[in-house]
């Protein structure tokens, strides 16, 4: 057994979550991926930059101009969101883009079937390694936040968890939809999906600004669950609601990731 094999896997899906189709060798795959991305590093941190760079010309420079938001400074307010962005862009691109290429042109996973690993094992591998790359970027971040005096609570120790939580959830999904996909051209609708909730999800700005019917609409996408998740524990404003925010990223999680093997069983194995 190595030495990342099982409690990860365990701990967020089950042993016999995928059943026949493995899942308990899930830790092999991440492994092989560290190996490769060593090498590689400038590609691994060069997702964590954009959210940062929001940061500093929205947060810090426009925050000059704007008074507080919901009772905090902006750039206060903008931090957490930026903190669920990283989450998101970095297991949503490693995700889509690097599974598409592995399973249309370089054969990756067909190679792996050859070995004792399974369509479980391979599904899950991956996309705890795109949720390590999310956490990577998160915990890059936090950081920053907390070097800038953006933190304003001890909950905030939960922040680096719920990123794990909202990786996840991205992840999953994300190599559920890339199953799908045909060509890099549909790959547009990823940029599609993702702008909307970048903009939209509370990130920027409360979502009071907008009429009930809109709210409900932007309360319905998983960022906003994870905004929401990160700013309450950041700025100490807990709730039992979150609980809420926890279950939704969670399922979405289990979903994408049951969804996703059984399309790679299907797309490899037929």
């Amino acid at each position: 057994m190595t030495t990342l094999d099982l409690p990860l896997t365990r701990l967020l899906l089950g042993r016999r979550a995928f059943g026949s189709m493995g899942g308990g060798k899930a830790g092999v795959l991440v492994e092989r991926n560290l190996m490769v991305y060593r090498r590689l590093w400038l590609t691994m941190v060069s997702g964590f930059f954009e959210p940062l760079f929001y940061l500093l010309s929205i947060g810090v420079g426009l925050g000059k101009l704007t008074g507080a938001v919901d009772g905090v400074p902006y750039a206060h307010y903008v931090a957490p969101g930026l903190l669920a962005v990283s989450a998101m862009n970095g297991a949503v691109f490693d995700a889509t883009f690097n599974v598409f290429f592995k399973i249309k042109y370089a054969k990756v996973y067909d190679a792996m079937l050859a070995t004792p690993l399974r369509v479980g094992d391979i599904a899950l591998g991956d996309i705890l390694w795109a949720q390590l790359r999310g956490v990577m970027y998160s915990a890059a971040f936090l950081a920053v936040m907390l070097a800038m005096g953006l933190v304003h609570s001890w909950w905030a120790l939960l922040a680096l968890p719920v990123t794990v939580l909202v990786g996840f959830a991205f992840a999953a999904v994300g190599m559920a939809a890339t199953s799908f996909m045909r060509s890099w051209q549909d790959f547009d609708l990823v940029t599609l999906a993702l702008m909307p909730m970048f903009l939209f999800s509370g990130a920027f700005y409360p979502l009071s600004v907008y009429n009930h019917q809109v709210r409900v609409l932007i309360e319905a996408l998983p960022l906003y669950h994870g905004i929401d998740l990160l700013r309450a524990l950041t700025l100490g404003r807990v709730h039992v609601g979150l609980l809420w925010d926890v279950l939704y990223l969670a399922v979405m999680g289990l979903v994408g990731a049951l969804v996703a093997a059984r399309r790679l069983e299907r797309l490899l194995l037929t």
